[in-house]
């Protein structure tokens, strides 16, 4: 009982579960008990009329119905008014139950001879009124319930106790009211605390179930931000519906389809431009930063860039090293896409000029543009990156190529779609580009009209080199002039995203910041006031609440039956009635407080004929052991100490609680067992020339007190069933959430490594700084497929080269599937360029671990890199027998320093940068079909390693001037201790 009386809870949770109570209890149940009341005085003024009573001659019980029809009117009037009901929640309970009070007594003495046991059952009434439809606390309800049982005792005491007649009869018929008094109350603290117990899991659900939503919402958020930031929207959706099916169906597995391919997400356009932008001297400007300038100044450019391409309604495609190219025209047809990609070629190059003004660093943009169509989407199974496809797009990359550092060069296609929006000059015909030498198409470049206008302006204002000194470096410059720019962080876009609520925070604490209790159970305020006043979160919160208004709850919701209160959904009433009952037990040491009331009374009230006792000796027999059933678990301890063939008997109470059956069976088998001492009762009662009273006594006794249980019996089963519902709501909200959690998680770790992503997700983000980490040791991987470039072709037999591109996508989703075996698990792929496949491994190493390892431990990564090229080679081969073709991979390695960074705001790319990139990338474009070309600083690692290498000789690298080189022998594995020599 002390549980029952304690404390309530800290105010932020106590405000919010009381504006909860009283919308989803109290209100409705008030205005049902003064409703009942005015129709049961309304229905004792017809039942005296139809009886013929003589009204006028019994003036005082007309009076006492009368005012109580105007006073209780009243009181209705008054609890009409939610608002008001909120705001005199007290005081207006108090005046119904001293009504109820004040009714009971002026019935005692208008009803003729007054006797012991008048208004005992309306008295039960109130009592029971008092806890199941006041809204009052649990020791105002028990102050009221004594109250009242001590009020119609002592009256009567008082009014019976001069009277000598009445002496004898009188104390055991008060001590009998006082049985079934105390009864009724204990019974009411019992329904007020099963009440309150459930009303309190309602409502902590439906704080659950707010947090799982904005949870839930938030997820969905950023998996619909991840995703746009990586594809357009026409494709996102698509793709996340086979994710979700993959999750669904389990991790990592492909959702059957009809055949044996993997699915393709790739589309042809019509009428677009492509533009590629290379930015000229900042191959050698990058080899002068830092790690943290490198990145901030690609992140800088690129973001102007992106900047520039939505002004002029362009996308961005990718980005490769300092090289950016976007499409217009995508994924809307756009007619003016030609001037589209010229304007921003314009704007970029005249965004570095006033770079190269302003820090006096040797820096240029050269730019190409060509228009044609596309096939564009996304290949592989990991790390989507959006891409086009087509001859067009291969021309457009070599105009850049072949451009003047400075200008745009466009095609004869392009300029045919300017329509003279732009002045041209015929480019010279000494491209440096050989592709475009042996098109032998002409090609122009675009006059800017705003040139000669920059040229008169000048350098006014001086330059940024001048203003910091001579002494500081390019690069510093660069990035000093840069921030200027204010190009957005990678995914700063998702810190404008409501973050999940923390779990170890409750919620209305946080809402409180901002909750009055002046206007906080004003509802007339809502939801306007609470749009100026509350935050979103709090909104939602607020919203909830209405929905579980049980007036509405009961009157609109869709899963309940109004009636009978059954669900809807068969499956879930099934569900329900199959559920566990842990209260059970409860029920049953309920049920038999009122049997021993019963026997209490029929012991004080009857002559105690040995037949009763005995007939109740049996029944009390029958009661223990249906409590010992119920509460075995409790007496685990004892029976453990007894023999063992008893120690089975604890298993019985968990049994009644979850086996539906069996508690049935129980629970009818103690119904009937009171219903049956109730009628047996009758038969022993006292004639009532002996007993005058008895009669009416014990007919009050035995049916008064089971007769009133169904009335509170009502909002009891409908709050549970509400409870339940709440509950299944959230688990599969909760199911949900999770579900998103997991797609959210899946999506970033397809854009970034799996040791890169935590920093931009959930509580860790981190988008006070960009991300960028250097690596003293990586091996990079470049392997294309040479054949593939003459293998593809536009035609109408292939669908304009899709079919082309779907066999591609079957090969580069072989290879990324190799990524998800256990002994790859260090190999992390960058990107794919065209046919090219991009990856490196010794990324997942702590910064600066390397620096404290020898050299072999450290570089121990590149044996993992060449099992993992001898496996793309054996896919390929694989993929060779089934499509008839005979593509070879040339493959290009070296290990060294890099530095790893996620740049771009628009579509943030996870990509490493540094020396070794450039001359792994020639080792692949110098390199033989079907050999492993490395550099001498490689081959002498992988020698170490035990792996044999061979000398090619002394090639020409473009930008690297003369190198030795040599192929990796890929015949043999491991050759034990490692060879004096590389050859």
């Amino acid at each position: 009982m002390a549980r029952l009386f304690s404390p309530r809870p800290p105010p932020s949770e106590d405000l919010f579960y009381e504006t909860y109570y009283s919308l989803s209890q109290q209100y409705p149940l008030l205005l049902l008990l003064l409703v009942i009341v005015l129709c049961a005085l309304l229905a004792l003024l017809a039942v005296a009329w139809a009886s013929g009573r003589e009204l006028a001659s019994d003036p005082g019980f007309l009076i006492t119905v009368l005012c109580a029809l105007v006073g209780f009117s009243l009181l209705l009037g008054l609890a009409s008014r939610e608002q008001r009901l909120q705001r005199w929640t007290r005081p207006l309970s108090g005046l119904v139950w001293t009504a109820l009070l004040a009714l009971g007594h002026g019935f005692l003495f208008t009803g003729g001879v007054v006797s012991a046991w008048d208004q005992v059952s309306f008295f039960l009434f109130v009592i029971f009124t008092t806890y199941a439809m006041l809204p009052l606390g649990m020791r105002d309800a028990a102050a009221a319930g004594f109250a009242s049982s001590f009020s119609h005792l002592l009256v009567l005491g008082l009014y019976l106790g001069p009277q000598p007649d009445s002496r004898p009869p009188l104390l055991p018929q008060l001590a009998a009211n006082a049985v079934l008094f105390l009864c009724g109350n204990v019974a009411g603290v019992y329904h007020k605390a099963l009440m309150e117990r459930a009303l309190r899991a309602t409502f902590r659900e439906a704080l659950s179930s707010l947090h799982s939503r904005r949870r839930l919402d938030t997820e969905k958020k950023h998996q619909e931000h991840l995703l746009l930031s990586i594809l357009p929207a026409y494709l996102a959706r698509e793709m996340k519906a086979e994710i979700m099916a993959r999750l669904q169906a389990g991790q990592g597995s492909r959702p059957e389809s009809t055949n044996n391919f993997h699915s393709l997400y790739v589309k042809r356009h019509q009428g677009v431009s492509v533009l590629y932008a290379d930015i000229v001297g900042f191959t050698r400007l990058a080899s002068e930063c830092s790690p943290k300038e490198l990145v901030l100044m690609l992140n800088e450019l690129f973001g102007k860039f992106d900047q520039i391409a939505k002004e002029h309604e362009c996308m961005r495609i990718k980005i490769l090293g300092d090289c950016y190219y976007c499409v217009s025209g995508l994924p809307l047809s756009l007619p003016d896409h030609a001037i589209n990609c010229v304007r921003m070629g314009l704007d970029m190059c005249r965004a570095i000029r006033k770079l190269r003004a302003a820090t006096g660093v040797d820096i240029n943009m050269r730019v190409g543009v060509h228009s044609g169509n596309v096939l564009c989407g996304v290949i592989g199974l990991q790390k989507w990156q959006y891409d086009v496809w087509s001859h067009d797009v291969t021309l457009a990359n070599h105009m850049e190529a072949g451009g003047v550092p400075g200008r745009v060069h466009i095609t004869r296609v392009t300029l045919a779609l300017l329509a003279g929006a732009y002045a041209v000059e015929d480019a010279a015909m000494e491209h440096r580009d050989p592709y475009l030498r042996e098109l032998g198409e002409p090609t122009y470049l675009v006059i800017d009209p705003r040139a000669e206008e920059e040229d008169e302006k000048g350098t006014a204002g001086g330059l940024l080199s001048t203003l910091e000194g001579p002494k500081m470096r390019p690069s510093l410059l660069m990035t000093r002039y840069l921030e200027s720019w204010g190009a957005a962080k990678p995914f700063a876009h998702l810190s404008h995203v409501e973050s999940p609520v923390s779990t170890s925070t409750p919620l209305p604490e946080k809402a409180l910041t901002s909750f009055s209790p002046q206007w906080s159970l004003d509802r007339s305020r809502t939801p306007r006031g609470l749009d100026d006043e509350l935050d979103t979160g709090d909104a939602k919160f607020f919203q909830v609440i209405e929905q579980l208004n049980s007036q509405k709850q009961w009157k609109q919701s869709k899963d309940f039956n109004p009636l009978t209160l059954y669900f809807r959904e068969k499956e879930m009433e099934k569900e329900y009635r199959l559920s566990a009952l842990p209260a059970f037990k409860y029920y049953a040491a309920c049920t038999f407080l009122v049997f021993l009331s019963n026997f209490i009374i029929q012991m004080l009230v009857t002559n105690r004929p040995p037949a009763l006792a005995i007939t109740y000796s049996v029944t009390f027999l029958l009661f223990l052991l249906l409590l010992f059933v119920c509460f075995s678990e409790h007496l685990t301890r004892c029976v453990l100490k007894g023999p063992k063939m008893l120690h089975w008997l604890p298993t019985l109470s968990s049994l009644v609680a979850t086996r539906p059956g069996l508690r049935v069976t129980l629970g009818t088998a103690t119904i009937l067992l009171v219903f049956s001492m109730a009628i047996t009762s009758l038969f022993f009662l006292p004639t009532a020339s002996n007993c005058p009273n008895v009669s009416s006594v014990a007919s009050n006794l035995s049916w008064e007190l089971p007769g009133s249980l169904p009335l509170i019996s009502i909002p009891n089963e409908y709050y549970c069933r509400l409870d339940f519902l709440w509950k299944k709501k959230l688990r599969q909200e909760r199911e949900e959430t999770e579900t998103m959690e997991n797609l959210t998680r899946l999506l970033l770790e397809n854009v970034l490594p799996a040791h890169v992503a935590p920093q931009f997700i959930g509580q860790n983000r981190r988008n006070e700084d960009l991300y960028h980490q250097s690596y003293e040791c990586v091996c990079v991987l470049f392997a294309s497929i040479p054949d593939f470039k003459e293998f593809y072709s536009e035609s109408n037999i292939n669908h304009e080269g899709l079919e082309c591109l779907r066999l591609l996508n079957e090969i580069i989703a072989d290879f990324d599937e190799l990524l998800s075996k256990p002994k790859f698990s260090g190999v992390e792929k960058i990107k794919t360029i065209g046919s090219t496949y991009m990856a490196a491994t010794g990324l997942n190493a702590t910064s600066g671990q390397d620096a404290q390892q020898d050299a072999e431990r450290s570089c121990s990564h590149l044996g993992t890199m060449v099992e993992f090229t001898v496996a793309l080679g054996s896919k390929l081969d694989v993929i060779n027998k089934h499509s008839f073709n005979n593509f070879r991979l040339r493959v290009g390695l070296n290990h060294g320093p890099v530095v790893a960074g996620v740049i771009g705001a628009q579509k943030p790319q996870y990509d490493i940068w540094g020396n070794t990139v450039n001359v792994a990338s020639r080792m692949e474009s110098t390199g033989v079909l079907g050999k492993i070309q490395v550099t001498e600083e490689t081959a002498r690692a992988l020698q170490s390693l035990g792996y044999t290498c061979y000398s090619r000789g002394v090639i020409k690298v473009k930008g690297k001037g003369q190198l030795c080189t040599y192929f990796l022998n890929t015949d043999l594995t491991r050759a034990g201790p490692p060879s004096a020599t590389l050859g």
